[in-house]
């Protein structure tokens, strides 16, 4: 499938031990800052737009820095951010070792006393992927909120995407704010620092007169600071799927995953420290722990650390119905974990029957592949399920045969599920070089073939794609490709549904009218009389503006309502199939109720069934209708 940015990964450590106790077990001050890059690294596949790391030191003495943070933008960011993080602690050494008479100075792993930077005890790192469109380095997290105050001073970074950004944006002017960003991450930043202060000056007011001393009172704020009172009245308003990770100068750090459970985030907590990543065998692997070590956050849950390491999880949001997101089992989350290893190779089996139906069950006569890499594992399943169904075939003939001539029943038993690796992944050839015609050139050898993997026009080939989004790549370069090796007739196999609707909730998919399944419907209206016309459905998406929540409905659902799941398949087909193939090319899908059958604890769907879990979701998608309708108008389309 083609490439899809999407949404972020995060990761935490809080250390439960002096920085004096990694020293001695492990002979370094930065054993933790090794883990986070690990932790980073093992998730580059969630964010290759940008990354960043903050720290906070616990132990910094006034007058020195006790938050740090380091960003860089590009596919390299995670490497130059960890090389400046080291520049910067050499530059420290070196001024350290010039303020001594003798010329000797402390050194990061010989002295944990000595004040680093991002030598700490808290570490925050992003990995970022737009949604917006919007780049540079300002809009790479952690986003910080600085103060002389440590319980004040508050590093912010998350995997999301809010939908009602405009609604934020006017709760923070109503309290007299300037906002100087329209950024979901700088409102919402703003949104917790204001609840923050207003935390802070209670336990003011609470603790005046008890504490003369104004250090004491400090100390007795930061001692107090229950920071579920901080974000529970900004995560109320949040509308979309989040993962949002906070931490203060003063040792309070949370975790909090939307009540939907649409974002995922996965925690352990040992001895020595507390780990938070979006995965969980980037946990397992980088802290060498078992599956069942790991836990899930649930959905509207915060995990929080207090100022004095003391781990608790905190209901902050009422729990919804979980909608957890199936394309994180599909595509996006690393395949090496347990569960989606299964789920993988399960939705590859589930696909089976209408493979069958599509090469008429001759499997004497198909070569069966993947397209790399993401579907290797569906690969399996889907051949592990034809493998058992041919096993049934062979004992049906057999029995029919009603011989016991040893040849003959070899001669069955011969028949084996034929697998080649037919496609490659041969340079990442940079297109936007080329324009028209040689761009569509230029794409078509993205990918390489094996020669020879297939019986020119004998063997059907089947391949499987673990989803198909846009179908451009399809058209562009797989089809194409692959039907060099002259197959009777090429089945593409997707091991999820049709994504018929745009994600809002942190996915590259916003443009309605980039999805192959949309423009299948939409030509499938234009060539068939159903009485569903898309002026019709742009009215009604038009007239849902302003409508309360419990009454939005989505109206692009009318567009797919007049025809089958066959039916849009088989125009999606003709809309990925190249001018000048011979061969007949069929795309195949699963099926709905199969994807909830293999991810029964991933329901959210909406890509597929345009059920979205939270209003905006639903606002939105009626919204990107109305943009592609406009456009298409404008630009004197006939739509």
């Amino acid at each position: 499938m083609e490439q899809l940015k999407h949404e972020c990964g995060i990761a935490m450590i809080r250390l439960r031990k002096p920085t004096d106790y990694f020293l001695k077990k492990y002979g370094t001050t930065k054993y933790a800052l090794n883990k986070l890059y690990l932790l980073m690294e093992k998730q580059h596949n969630r964010g290759q737009e940008g990354a960043g790391v903050a720290c906070v030191s616990l132990t910094s003495s006034p007058g020195e820095e006790f938050m740090f943070r380091q960003r860089a933008e590009g596919a390299d960011a995670i490497s130059e951010v960890f090389a400046a993080i080291r520049a910067r602690m050499d530059e420290a050494k070196k001024e350290s070792r010039s303020g001594h008479a003798d010329g000797k100075g402390g050194d990061a792993d010989s002295s944990a006393r000595m004040s680093l930077p991002f030598v700490g005890d808290i570490y925050m790192g992003h990995l970022r992927y737009s949604t917006t469109g919007r780049s540079g380095i300002t809009y790479v997290h952690p986003f910080l909120r600085r103060s002389n105050y440590r319980a004040a001073t508050m590093a912010l970074c998350g995997n999301f995407n809010m939908t009602n950004i405009d609604e934020l944006f006017s709760d923070l002017l109503e309290r007299g704010q300037h906002p100087r960003s329209t950024s979901d991450t700088t409102l919402l930043l703003e949104q917790v620092g204001h609840e923050l202060d207003l935390e802070i000056e209670r336990l003011r007011r609470l603790a005046e007169g008890r504490f003369p001393d104004e250090r004491e009172l400090i100390e007795q704020i930061e001692r107090n600071l229950r920071i579920e009172r901080v974000i529970a009245p900004c995560a109320r308003m949040w509308d979309g799927g989040f993962v949002i990770c906070g931490m203060t100068g003063s040792g309070e750090t949370f975790v909090l995953r939307d009540p939907w459970g649409i974002r995922p985030a996965f925690y352990h907590v040992g001895e020595e420290m507390v780990v938070t990543a979006s995965e969980r065998p980037v946990i397992q692997t980088v802290m060498d722990l078992d599956t069942d070590d790991i836990r899930e956050i649930e959905p509207g849950e915060a995990l929080i650390t207090r100022a004095d390491g003391q781990v608790v999880t905190v209901q902050v949001l009422e729990p919804r119905k979980r909608a957890s997101c199936s394309f994180e089992r599909i595509y996006f989350s690393r395949g090496s974990d347990r569960d989606i290893y299964k789920e993988r190779k399960g939705l590859g089996a589930e696909v089976v029957p209408q493979v069958m139906e599509a090469i008429g069950g001759d499997l004497d006569n198909t070569v069966f592949s993947f397209i790399p890499n993401t579907a290797e594992n569906a690969f399996y399943g889907m051949v592990q399920a034809l493998e058992k169904r041919l096993d049934e075939i062979k004992t049906r003939r057999i029995i029919e045969s009603g011989t016991a001539d040893h040849a003959a029943v070899a001669s069955i038993l011969e028949s084996k599920v034929r697998i080649e690796k037919v496609a490659v992944k041969d340079i990442k050839l940079r297109t936007f070089i080329a324009e028209g015609n040689c761009r569509d050139d230029l794409a078509a050898h993205v990918y390489d073939v094996i020669y020879g993997s297939v019986r020119p026009r004998e063997d059907n080939l089947v391949v499987i794609d673990d989803s198909i989004v846009r179908g451009t790549t399809l058209r562009r370069s797989i089809v194409r490709i692959l039907a060099r090796l002259n197959p009777k007739k090429l089945v593409v196999v997707s091991s999820s549904p049709q994504i018929r609707y745009p994600d809002f909730y942190g996915i590259d998919m916003s443009d309605i009218g980039s999805l192959v399944a949309f423009r299948a419907a939409v030509k499938l209206l234009e060539e068939n009389d159903t009485g569903v016309t898309l002026e019709q459905v742009y009215r009604r998406a038009v007239m849902q503006r302003g409508v309360a929540d419990l009454q939005l409905v989505n109206c692009v659902k009318a567009v797919y309502e007049p025809f089958g799941d066959a039916t849009i398949a088989r125009t999606i087909s003709r809309l990925v199939t190249p001018d000048g193939i011979s061969c007949p090319v069929e795309v195949v899908f699963q099926s709905i109720e199969a994807l909830h059958a293999v991810c029964a604890d991933h329901t959210g769907d909406w890509y597929f069934s345009g059920n979205y879990p939270t209003p905006g979701g639903t606002r939105l998608v009626n919204e990107a209708f109305i943009r592609y309708y406009e456009s298409e108008h404008a630009a004197g389309h006939r739509i």
